[in-house]
């Protein structure tokens, strides 16, 4: 059985339509990034780095448990483990070149776009379009690709376009101000519009929804998601 360590934010919401898709046994293990709870002990010996998603497969390699990190390390490492949706062997480079431009380019820069258009303080406008113009160029970089493509590798539907759907869900609020976030990318909103019809998204949509998730931001909030912007007591 697979533990998820699940906050309702862009990089765990890849893994629950991945393990959706597959349909996967699977405990949900509600982690609340904003009362700080991913920096507990207990969560650290599952991801050092404090952040989710996480998982623990309890049947992993040979049986024994596993702790698996990183949200595109996740996808395929859950992919590998059922063997689905990884494309044919010859996609399997253009899957990892693409994998790591989503989660190393787009991703990232995408929440650090966030970030400084709504998080930080007033007066770093530098780093507001540095951010935001660095999230247009890869939305830019993969719109290219998709020309004449269905999906970002190969001719089926794959964890790549899962990882990507993950934080084009949230291209409104990343481009601040556009109306839609993706109406100057068609072929991002025909990936993303195709990959969010499937029945597996309402699915993963659903995944949490019965836990109280902090929602407001206060200063117990922000020392608990940016705690290296304050001094280690």
């Amino acid at each position: 059985m697979i533990r998820f360590y699940f906050h309702p934010t862009p990089n765990p919401a890849k893994v629950a339509l991945f393990l959706e898709e597959a349909g996967m046994v699977f405990e949900t293990v509600p982690v609340d990034t904003s009362k700080g709870e991913q920096h507990s002990s207990a969560f650290r010996a599952v991801n050092p780095n404090g952040k989710v998603p996480a998982i623990v497969d309890t049947d992993g390699p040979d049986g024994a448990e596993v702790r698996v990190f990183d949200s595109t390390a996740i996808l395929i490492y859950l992919a590998e483990k059922t063997r689905k949706f990884l494309g044919t062997p010859q996609d399997r480079p253009e899957l990892l070149s693409w994998l790591l431009f989503l989660g190393t380019g787009l991703g990232p820069f995408s929440g650090q776009a966030v970030h400084f258009q709504y998080a930080a303080p007033e007066g770093l406008e530098y780093a507001v379009n540095r951010y935001r113009r660095e999230v247009e160029r890869h939305y830019q970089v993969l719109n290219d690709h998709l020309e004449g493509r269905v999906y970002i590798v190969g001719d089926t539907y794959t964890i790549a376009d899962m990882s990507a759907w993950g934080w084009l869900d949230r291209a409104p609020r990343v481009l601040k101000g556009a109306d839609e976030g993706l109406e100057q990318f068609p072929n991002l909103k025909r990936l993303f519009d195709t990959v969010d019809a499937r029945p597996a998204v309402a699915r993963a949509r659903e995944i949490g929804k019965d836990h109280a998730f902090k929602k407001t931001s206060d200063e117990e909030s922000k020392r608990a998601l940016f705690p290296s912007n304050y001094p280690i007591a």
